[in-house]
């Protein structure tokens, strides 16, 4: 059997790895990273008329926002921790309407959203290493 030596399992195995010994900005950058992966995959279920794939993805996004704002810590972040909870609700709305009435439009919108949060958190956790290397 030709393909990966380590299996399927084994790439789980070292995902389960990557994200037990990452930090929480690594952290943070993976789930914005599979929020958009998600939305992406919806967008093509879209594209295909795959409802079940569409729904999946969808439903994996919507999770992964709502843990983003389950983690908010309102007390160190103050009113970007606020500014993010109304972002985060808003995309959560965006992505349950994009799936009742197959949206790739705010499909694109939350993606966008997303994209646009992760340069911004690379770029933070980006300043926060050099600062800390110093």
């Amino acid at each position: 059997m030709a393909g990966n030596p380590y299996g399927s399992s084994g790439a789980n195995q070292y995902k389960q790895m990557a994200v037990k010994t990452a930090n929480r900005g690594q952290l943070l950058i993976m789930l914005y990273e599979a929020a958009i992966q998600n939305v992406k995959k919806a967008s093509a279920a879209i594209d295909r008329n795959d409802t079940p794939t569409k729904g999946v993805a969808i439903g994996k996004a919507h999770d992964i926002v709502n843990e983003l704002a389950n983690t908010l810590d309102f007390e160190v972040g103050g009113t970007i921790a606020r500014d993010l909870e109304r972002l985060y609700h808003f995309m959560t709305e965006q992505l349950l309407k994009a799936n009742l009435e197959n949206s790739k439009e705010k499909l694109q919108t939350v993606s966008k959203l997303l994209e646009t949060l992760l340069s911004g958190w690379k770029e933070a956790i980006a300043q926060t290493n050099k600062g800390s290397a110093k």
